[in-house]
């Protein structure tokens, strides 16, 4: 369970400051799926990396099983991050003198596992681990960062805006991809997003406005990648 409670966040200095984040409460449950829904300046990627230990907050706290990270050291908060959670963005931020295999592989070896394998047959990269990234489609470099977040085999995986990058087939694909894998190894997953569309995919839906949460709701019946609207 992650649960957040009063969280703060502002940016600049003193005499001019941007509140960012305005006393953000919530519960995130093992094994959920949450959206995070938001316009654009809305808070939605900040409140992700504060929960995420990205960004620490200027007040309130962030729980993970009753351990709050907020008070971590940066060590500490450098080793649960590599322990617990993972992160797909919408660059992939993938090493280009590395090949698919070395770029999983590298996720795997920050948390000491040693089965990846498994995980790059998930995302349908078998035939590509002597690819370079520059010999890759969009897609399929999006699903090297996914197979490589997933290759630490996280508690928790942190998406933001995962296929903004991406056409729509491309887009649904990758969805379906991680849709899969969440239910198959039933970790938390916590996906900011602009589109409506794919917060018909989650359990929770979480809506933000002006640094605040407006509304949480629930999908009782969640809509797959290729059912939703785009």
């Amino acid at each position: 369970m992650i649960e957040v409670k009063d969280v703060t966040k502002s940016y600049g200095n003193k005499d001019n400051k941007l509140p960012v984040l305005k006393g953000i409460t919530a519960k995130i449950a093992d094994g959920d799926f949450v959206v995070i829904l938001g316009a654009s300046g809305s808070g939605k990627s900040t409140f992700l990396n504060v929960i995420s230990g990205l960004e620490q907050p200027d007040s309130g706290s962030v729980t993970y099983d009753g351990r709050d990270i907020t008070k971590l050291s940066d060590s500490a908060l450098t080793s649960f991050r590599k322990d617990t959670v993972g992160f797909i963005f919408q660059q992939y931020y993938l090493l280009p003198n590395m090949t698919v295999e070395k770029n999983v592989r590298m996720g795997a070896d920050l948390a000491g596992k040693s089965d990846y394998h498994e995980i790059i047959k998930a995302v349908g990269l078998e035939g590509k681990l002597k690819k370079y990234p520059s010999e890759l489609s969009g897609g399929e470099q999006q699903r090297v960062s996914i197979a490589r977040a997933l290759a630490k085999k996280p508690n928790v995986l942190f998406l933001d805006e995962p296929t903004g990058a991406l056409d729509e087939e491309t887009g649904r694909q990758v969805l379906a991809y991680i849709s899969a894998l969440q239910k198959e190894h039933r970790f938390t997953m916590v996906m900011v997003t602009h589109n409506q569309n794919i917060a018909r995919m989650a359990n929770t839906v979480i809506q933000m406005n002006s640094g605040r949460i407006v509304q949480i709701d629930t999908n009782e019946t969640p809509e797959t990648a290729y059912e939703i609207g785009w």
